[in-house]
């Protein structure tokens, strides 16, 4: 059984709601490692707590790990630090991007120190929406439909020059 092979068999997972990224290019893919009796441990992180897809990509990862040669597969899911938009990379902001999904935007690093191990999330009380999302057909300004979109990740946005409806990768 070869770790590395099983990592990237594990990384080429797509997350079943968005298909176009692999659980690696979003950053939900943590570690991948062989514990001491052999049991092959891959560490996820959700995008948020609830997140439905939760359930298929733990079993496509076990799927994937066991087609690499693991034969026991342990999934564990850790939520510290909390996953964030600022780890999705910028190959997969452009796949996202190429499918008429806007990716999300630029998110701070929030400030201050936090214990190890953990992160601070920014939290801003502010009457001002963030910034509509730019087209990802033509990159005119849009309008925001709903605050859902096809997913609970994302929302609904009218291309304020070509009319196409679009999703919104939610920054967080």
């Amino acid at each position: 059984m070869n770790v590395q092979e099983i990592r990237a068999a594990v990384a080429a997972v797509r997350d079943p709601e968005i298909r176009v990224v692999t659980i690696a290019e979003l950053g939900i893919l943590r570690a991948v490692s062989v514990d001491g009796d052999g049991t092959t441990a891959v560490t996820i992180t959700p995008t948020y707590v609830g997140c439905p897809a939760m359930d298929t990509i733990r079993a496509d990862v076990r799927t994937a790990a066991r087609r690499a040669g693991a034969t026991d597969v342990r999934v564990d899911t850790v939520w510290s630090p909390a996953w964030t938009t600022r780890w999705i990379g910028e190959e997969a902001r452009a796949k996202l991007t190429a499918a008429g999904i806007a990716p999300p935007g630029d998110v701070p690093e929030p400030a201050g120190a936090a214990p190890a191990g953990t992160r601070l999330l920014p939290l801003t009380v502010t009457a001002t929406p963030p910034p509509a999302p730019a087209c990802p057909r033509c990159g005119a300004p849009a309008e925001q439909l709903a605050r859902f979109g096809s997913t609970a990740c994302k929302s609904l946005w009218r291309c304020g020059s070509c009319g196409e409806p679009f999703d919104h990768f939610k920054e967080h």
